[in-house]
């Protein structure tokens, strides 16, 4: 059995440059013919002097692949591999000839054991090619027909690793079971580019079912891929999973690693489990294993997230004094946790503090602190923050801009998020919902409900799709205006773009008819809602009733519903108009 370490895995994947016959089944194999055997083996050794097709033009209908399996396996006049692999090429070539799966496998295990490793790769990646799918055990079976017990290891690393190039994963995979059956000696290097392309691919239940099984026999265990799996589990939010192969670690004589623990931790933190981070936090350092800036600035993330500021800015104090230095994600993190928690003097002075270390700052971390000013109303802070951004060299995105015009809208300066959006279209940056959203309540704050609906349909124009609640913006503009008509108008566009519009728009709506004391239309609106299956609420029955008030003694209903309370359902809304208006009648008729 030729030594196999020497194979690598960049082992040349061109194409073979001899030519293959048509595929066929072989016959059943004839006696060895020695004279036939020595004529054909004379004929190669004098090719450079006469040609093969001249000398064997009468040997050659009678040479069968069975003579060609003899002629690799005895090759009584020591051919060199080369003088072989050239006459097997030229086999190939002629029409009368056909090779078999096991004439391959010969000529293929030959090459290996004389360690042309490229020639042989390039004769089975075309063996199963042309054997295709499904076919792993019929191709095993022909090469233990021809080698039996000698077959070179590299074969069947060959094998598996042709098999999963062409798509063929099963095959590749039952290749490794059919030589662990047979007692061969694994093929570690098919078995690891088998393992080291499922790391990339596939799920990881599929990957850890292979790797046990090459574990079980006998393949080396690398904690790397006990890291990988323990990433693609929590990735799919599998921490139970990923658990279990982080405690496989040990139990194969490893020792987990900084990028394991910090891979669980991180997954633990992510499906919000961080009771166990700080756990495995403990197991970490009790085992010698210090923690680093990436799991401190994990666990400080999650605790921003829960809003457990103080912890957080405990930790971070922590990791200081244990010598490490905070990067960008970590005072992202926190400052993230601060701005949300509105303390944006202390994120400010997070910020200072991190210019101080000489960490730059990222768009992400800009972004952060626009939002945190934008969100306590400093608008004018940010803008400034928007030009220092660019006197670092930093450029505003589209979510920096977007999170400075909904900041101005929101403080009611609709004039400078204007400002914006020009800057903005100057520069090439394309609005986005959230952008549009925030000037179309902008303009409907500032009752410019005309510019609010042209702002809607430049936003339809650019394929957004304006939610229920922009549409409801519009709407309330519009009935705030006293057009209730164009208020309907819009609500049936909603309907026919695909919105079913719920309890607020048509509160919208009912509040714009009650203002003009169009009480029919708003009752004819409640019945519609009932019958689309829209339920109304306390409020819409309270604006209804407001409606009454414009007809009548108003303080006689506002008395009747103080006696009544809340206005929950049709039925109560119902029965107390019914006391109100047999209370009118009666004073009507003294």
């Amino acid at each position: 059995m030729a030594n196999n370490s020497s194979f690598k895995l960049s082992i040349s994947l061109s194409k073979p440059s001899f030519r293959y016959s048509t595929w066929h089944s072989p016959p059943p194999p004839a006696a060895v013919a020695d004279p036939l055997l020595a004529a054909v083996s004379t004929a190669i050794n004098n090719a450079q002097t006469k040609p093969l097709a001249s000398s064997l033009r009468r040997l050659l209908p009678s040479f069968k692949p069975h003579h060609f399996i003899d002629l690799i396996n005895h090759n009584p006049f020591s051919l060199s591999p080369l003088s072989l692999f050239s006459f097997f090429n030229w086999l190939s070539s002629m029409p009368t000839f056909r090779h078999t799966s096991q004439s391959y496998c010969a000529m293929a295990n030959f090459l290996s054991a004389h360690q042309m490793f490229e020639e042989c790769q390039s004769i089975i990646r075309f063996l199963v090619s042309r054997k295709g799918k499904d076919s792993a055990a019929s191709v095993f079976a022909a090469i233990l027909d021809i080698a039996g017990t000698r077959c070179s290891n590299f074969v069947f690393d060959a094998l598996m690793i042709a098999y999963w190039d062409s798509g063929f994963v099963s095959d590749a995979i039952q290749c490794f079971r059919l030589v662990r059956k047979s007692n061969f000696q694994i093929p570690f290097h098919g078995c690891g580019y088998l393992l080291d392309k499922m790391m990339n691919s596939n799920s990881p239940v599929t990957i850890w079912t292979f790797y046990s099984e090459i574990l079980d026999s006998g393949f080396p265990p690398n904690v790397k891929y006990f890291n990988i799996l323990i990433n693609k589990f929590c990735k799919e939010g599998s921490t139970r999973d990923a658990k279990l192969i982080f405690d496989e670690i040990r139990k194969w004589g490893l020792r987990p690693t900084t990028v394991s623990f910090n891979t669980l931790i991180n997954g633990l933190c992510k499906s919000r489990n961080l009771d166990e981070g700080f756990r495995l936090k403990k197991i970490m350092e009790e085992n010698r294993i210090y923690p680093d800036v990436f799991t401190y600035s994990v666990l400080i993330h999650r605790l921003c997230k829960e809003g457990r500021l103080d912890n957080a800015e405990q930790l971070f104090d922590e990791m200081q004094k244990r010598g490490l230095r905070p990067n960008g994600v970590t005072f992202t993190a926190l400052i993230d946790g601060q701005c949300k928690r509105r303390q944006i003097d202390s994120a400010m002075n997070t910020y200072h503090q991190m210019l101080t270390m000489g960490v730059k700052p990222d768009l992400v971390m800009y972004n952060t602190l626009l939002y945190g000013l934008c969100k306590v109303g400093d608008v004018n802070k940010a803008r400034k923050l928007i030009d220092e951004m660019r006197m670092v060299g930093m450029k505003p995105d589209k979510i920096s801009y977007t999170t400075l015009i909904d900041g101005y809208c929101k403080e009611g300066d609709l004039e400078s998020a204007l400002e914006i959006r020009k800057g903005m279209n100057e520069e090439g940056v394309v609005l986005d919902n959230v952008a549009f959203t925030a000037l179309i309540s902008g303009f409907c704050r500032d009752g410019r409900v005309r510019d609010a609906e042209r702002t809607l349909r430049e936003m339809m124009e650019a394929g957004m799709k304006p939610d229920d609640a922009t549409y409801t913006m519009v709407i309330d503009g519009y009935c705030k205006k006293g057009d209730v008509k164009t208020g309907f108008k819009m609500l049936k566009e909603m309907q026919i773009n695909g919105h079913k519009p719920g309890v607020i728009t048509y509160n919208v709506l009912m509040n714009g008819l009650c203002k003009q004391g169009q009480m029919k239309n708003a009752h004819m609106l409640l019945e519609a809602m009932l019958n689309l299956g829209v339920t109304p609420d306390d409020i819409t029955y309270n604006i209804l009733l407001e409606g009454h008030c414009k007809n009548g003694k108003a303080e006689d209903l506002l008395k009747l519903r103080n006696e009544k309370g809340l206005i929950i359902d049709y039925a109560y809304y119902t029965s107390l108009v019914g006391e109100y208006d047999k209370s009118l009648k009666d004073r009507q008729k003294r």
